[in-house]
């Protein structure tokens, strides 16, 4: 029975040391597989950032690779062509224009046109076109607007990134392909071979000017807006007059009155003058050419004049004076 109960105890114990050695070797195991995971984690990063020369280890590799992942890609340049046109009413038309100058040329811009005039009362009128730059052109418009009372305004943005895209890729095209022409010049051994290839290639080279000549075009277009400004001056203000009319102004509205129906009286004349000159001449054609050769009327028997009736003897001293 001793025997028995000192046994239990031993291999109860004997038990729980064998548990506890178990535990303590799966932990360390443990530790040592993740720290050897975790080693080796470094050294692979640590050997990318030294392949792509970045010294900061594999936190700062990691990071710039993040970064580069997730940035955005780059936005394709827009290439949009600006006009405005704007009519502003000033006192002084060329002070106006020296001042609309002013700006263009402090914004980097010149004046591209430019027509002054002055109508039969002596108001001058301007139009000048202005090239500025497109960073400057919001600003430059708010300057012309205040330089006096705006009439009028109107702007307008065209797009045409796909047209300048599309220019430039036929320029690449046509520059290879002359490139290729001249190569095949350079290895041709027959006469009509390079007599052919020469008129190819003033072909495709007359060709690629013209793409040229407009790639340049949209550039000054889309760099430079242009903006043109209507100058228009205040019409001369009449001095006030007294509201009561006195003796000279009903003089001048009587004489006024009187050139005014004289004048629709000769107009009236004017407007009748021609009828009656063709009334007229109707009338002596008719009296002299055709009456005259109208036949003329037979006298008619009842209408004949009869004998005169006989006279009758005077009574009287007549007859005893004609007695005696």
């Amino acid at each position: 029975m001793r025997t028995r109960r000192s046994v239990r105890p031993a291999r109860v114990l004997a038990a729980v040391l064998l548990a506890a050695a178990l535990a303590v070797t799966g932990c360390s195991g443990t530790g040592d597989a993740a720290d050897g995971a975790a080693g080796g984690d470094r050294k692979a990063a640590r050997a990318e950032g030294a392949e792509q020369g970045a010294p900061g280890g594999a936190a700062d590799g990691g990071a710039a690779d993040g970064a580069r992942a997730t940035a955005p890609p780059k936005a394709p340049a827009q290439h949009v062509i600006r006009t405005a046109s704007l009519t502003v009413q000033v006192k002084d038309a060329p002070k106006a224009l020296d001042e609309a100058r002013a700006t263009a040329e402090n914004a980097g811009g010149y004046v591209g046109n430019e027509t002054t005039a002055r109508d039969e009362e002596g108001h001058g009128h301007t139009r000048v076109v202005l090239r500025v730059p497109v960073e400057r052109y919001e600003e430059v418009l708010t300057d012309l607007e205040g330089a006096g009372r705006l009439l009028e305004r109107s702007a307008k943005a065209q797009d045409v990134t796909d047209q300048v895209v599309d220019v430039e890729s036929r320029i690449t095209s046509q520059r290879a392909s002359v490139a290729r022409i001249r190569e095949l010049m350079d290895r041709a051994t027959k006469l009509g071979d390079v007599v052919t290839l020469e008129g190819e290639l003033s072909t495709r080279q007359a060709d690629l000017e013209a793409l040229l000549a407009r790639q340049e075009s949209l550039k000054d277009r889309t760099s430079l807006a242009t903006i043109t400004l209507f100058l228009s001056e205040d019409p001369v203000e009449k001095p006030a007059r007294d509201d009561d009319p006195g003796f000279v102004d009903a003089l001048a509205g009587g004489w006024d009155a009187f050139v005014t129906v004289l004048r629709w009286l000769a107009v009236a004349v004017g407007a009748v003058l021609p009828f009656a000159a063709a009334a007229a001449l109707l009338v002596l054609l008719w009296l002299r050419v055709v009456r005259s050769r109208l036949p003329r009327r037979p006298a008619s028997a009842t209408g004949a004049p009869g004998p005169l009736p006989a006279a009758r003897p005077v009574r009287g001293g007549t007859e005893g004076g004609a007695e005696g």
